[in-house]
């Protein structure tokens, strides 16, 4: 499989998110850069760009928006995802990360740990969710829906 190499979210337009989406955005980002696994099947005989990709995430008219070029610059793909599914799953995660955020303040470790646990497992039902709206679109790893999955939390954030 190949990867992304380059990710920009367009942001322009949102409010400033809190430092803690911040955070959470960073280390996407970040985790994204250090590994991923991202690639754009045949589809109708067609030849598909060779990867490595940038990708460009965006919220355009209520639609999550993958903009997926070559490392030349060349369109490799595009793809507009209703945000429907994602509504219900991306207010859950933000509550717990919350939760989260408030119980590392004040709460025992045993605490934090059952409220990261559920914490995950919203994670993981995103990123689920992300591998499905993408199956015929695109390949990815776990890891990768995950992170990409925390991307499009805070491009909702702000939308």
């Amino acid at each position: 499989m190949t990867h992304i190499a380059h990710i920009e979210l367009d942001d322009a337009g949102l409010p400033p998110p809190t430092p803690e989406i911040e955070q959470e955005r960073r280390v996407a980002m970040f985790d994204l850069m250090e590994e991923n696994s991202f690639s754009l099947p045949v589809r109708d005989d067609r030849p598909t760009p060779k990867g490595p990709y940038n990708l460009g995430l965006s919220i355009r008219e209520k639609r999550l928006v993958f903009d997926v070029t070559t490392q030349a610059h060349e369109k490799a793909a595009e793809f507009h995802l209703s945000l429907s599914p994602f509504r219900q799953v991306v207010k859950d995660y933000f509550q717990i990360c919350k939760s989260y955020f408030d119980a590392v303040r004040t709460l025992p470790p045993s605490q934090i740990e059952t409220i990261d646990m559920a914490r995950r497992g919203i994670h993981n039902e995103g990123a689920r969710i992300l591998q499905e709206r993408l199956e015929g679109k695109a390949e990815l790893d776990d890891a990768t829906a995950r992170r990409l999955f925390t991307l499009i939390c805070v491009l909702h954030f702000g939308g």
